[in-house]
């Protein structure tokens, strides 16, 4: 994890990678919770014997917002901003989904900052998050994030 002294220092990372995490797999247990949690159970995520004899990907996926919402996770892993109260998620500017993650995937998380100013209290930040998969060249996910840091 890269330690960062304070929004001042994040300028430095202004269309740079700030960091990319480790490998993490996506198990079908984490499906199935996420299925439960968001009342999206589809048959595609959790029924693995039918995903497997109707689907083109051999096997049960797991939702894209699933693999969204490992962007909280994943940032902590990359970064700690020292001097920051708190984060709020402001919001997304972009979200897209161009290839499935089949569970037993591995998946990591690229973060560049791409923009950042200074409001009231702290700075507005967006966030270019590209999710991979392990062996594959098209990402998972690819996402605009704008997150609030609140000095």
């Amino acid at each position: 994890m890269k330690s960062i002294s304070g929004i001042e220092e994040m300028k430095q990372y202004l269309g740079k990678e700030i960091g990319v995490t480790d490998w993490f797999e996506i198990t079908q247990e984490r499906v199935n919770a996420f299925a439960e949690v968001t009342g999206d159970p589809q048959w595609i995520h959790v029924d693995v014997e039918r995903a497997r004899r109707e689907t083109p990907f051999g096997g049960t996926i797991a939702h894209g917002y699933l693999t969204l919402s490992l962007a909280s996770k994943f940032s902590r892993e990359v970064y700690e901003l020292e001097g920051v109260k708190m984060r709020i998620n402001y919001g997304l500017n972009k979200v897209r989904f161009p290839a499935p993650v089949p569970v037993g995937s591995r998946i990591r998380m690229h973060l560049v900052l791409k923009e950042l100013e200074e409001v009231q209290g702290g700075a507005k930040a967006v966030m270019l998050l590209t999710f991979e998969r392990e062996g594959h060249d098209k990402p998972v996910c690819v996402a605009e994030s704008i997150a609030l840091w609140y000095v």
